[in-house]
C-alpha cells in the first residue's frame, strides 16, 4: 500500500493538472474552510427574512399608491434567490415603521455576522497571522463596508441581468432564449467584478486585481449555476407538495443548501488565487514536509509569510 501511494504522489507532483488541484484541496482542508464556510451560510440564510422584510417595507413608502411597481421591483431583485424568488414571498408591507426598524436591525445584525466571518475565512486561507488580522473595531467597520457592498452590489446585479432577461422582443422577434443567454452572460460578467472587490476587500492582503480575477471568475459562474439550479428544484421537484411539511420545509432546506454551496465554492475560489499566487504546489499525499510548498505552506500556518513566488504582491496592508 506504501509504494501505492509513493507512486501516486510522484504522479500527481510531476503533473500540474493534477498537482495543482490537489494542492487547492489539501490547503482548503487544512484551512478547514468547511467549517467557515457553514458558518458564513448560517449568517447569510438569517439575513435573507430580516433584508426581505425592510425592502418590501422600504417600498412600501416609496412606491405608495403602486402595487404593481412594487412587485415588480420585489420580483427582479429577489427572484433569482430560491425560495425568497418564489410565490412564497410576503405580501408587500405599507409604511410600518416597526417593521422597518426591527427588519434593519436584524438584517444589520446578520449581516455582520456575515461580513466578520467572511472576512475570518478569507483571512485564514490568505495566510494571516492572528497578530497581523483587523481588531474588533477595525474588522466591525470593514463589514459594514462589505454589508454595503456585497448585498446592494448582489441585488443590483440582479436585478440588471433579470432586466435583460425580462426585455420585450425586439423588431417582433422573440428572442425568449437568446435573452436568457445573455442575461446569464451579463450576471455573470456583473457578479465577476463584485467578486474581484470583495475578494481584495476581504482579506489584509495586498491581493493585486489579476491574481483575485480566477477566483472572481469562478464564483461568479457558481453563483449563476446554483441560482438556476435551485430554482429548477423548486419549481420541478417540489411542485405539487404539500405545503405545510413538503414544498415549505424543502424550499427551506434549499436555501439554506444553496448559501452553504455557495459559501464553499467562494472559498474554494479563494484558495485558488492563494495557492496560484503563493506557489503553494504542488504538495505532498502526505502530512509531513514532502515539498518546499509543503514546507512554505507549513511556515506560514507558524505566523510565517511565504517567501517563493510572492514577491511584494503578497506584503500585508494596514487593517
Amino acid at each position: 500500500m506504501q509504494a501505492l501511494l509513493e507512486r501516486l504522489d510522484r504522479f500527481q507532483r510531476r503533473r500540474p493538472w493534477t498537482a495543482f488541484p490537489f494542492a487547492v484541496v489539501k490547503k482548503f482542508g487544512e484551512d478547514s474552510a468547511g467549517n467557515l464556510a457553514a458558518l458564513i451560510a448560517y449568517y447569510a440564510f438569517f439575513s435573507v427574512f430580516p433584508l426581505l422584510l425592510a425592502f418590501s417595507t422600504i417600498l412600501g413608502f416609496v412606491l405608495h399608491g403602486h402595487p404593481d411597481w412594487q412587485r415588480s421591483v420585489e420580483h427582479s431583485a429577489f427572484a433569482q434567490l430560491p425560495l425568497v424568488g418564489t410565490k412564497s414571498q410576503p405580501a408587500p408591507l405599507h409604511g410600518s415603521v416597526v417593521a422597518l426598524v426591527v427588519g434593519l436591525l436584524l438584517a444589520l445584525w446578520s449581516g455582520l455576522g456575515v461580513g466578520k466571518t467572511a472576512q475570518t475565512a478569507f483571512n485564514t486561507v490568505y495566510l494571516v497571522p492572528q497578530k497581523e488580522r483587523p481588531n474588533f473595531l477595525t474588522s466591525t467597520v470593514r463589514a459594514l463596508g462589505l454589508v454595503a457592498v456585497g448585498g446592494i452590489g448582489l441585488i443590483v446585479t440582479t436585478a440588471l441581468a433579470t432586466a435583460v432577461t425580462s426585455a420585450p422582443s425586439i423588431g417582433g422577434l422573440d428572442l425568449g432564449p437568446g435573452l436568457r443567454v445573455v442575461g446569464t452572460a451579463v450576471a455573470i460578467g456583473l457578479n465577476t467584478m463584485l467578486f474581484l472587490v470583495l475578494f481584495r476587500w476581504l482579506t489584509v492582503r495586498d491581493v493585486p486585481w489579476r491574481c483575485a480575477l480566477p477566483g472572481a471568475i469562478i464564483s461568479a459562474a457558481a453563483l449563476q449555476a446554483l441560482q438556476l439550479a435551485a430554482t429548477a428544484f423548486i419549481d420541478h421537484k417540489l411542485k405539487g407538495a404539500s405545503s405545510t411539511y413538503g414544498k415549505d420545509f424543502g424550499a427551506v432546506i434549499v436555501l439554506l443548501s444553496w448559501f452553504y454551496l455557495q459559501a464553499q465554492v467562494v472559498l474554494l475560489a479563494a484558495e485558488v488565487n492563494v495557492v496560484r499566487q503563493y506557489q503553494l504546489w504542488p504538495r505532498g499525499l502526505s502530512d509531513a514536509p514532502a515539498t518546499e510548498a509543503d514546507q512554505r505552506a507549513y511556515e506560514a500556518y507558524r505566523d510565517e509569510v511565504p517567501e517563493a513566488g510572492v514577491s511584494d504582491e503578497v506584503k500585508v496592508r494596514g487593517g
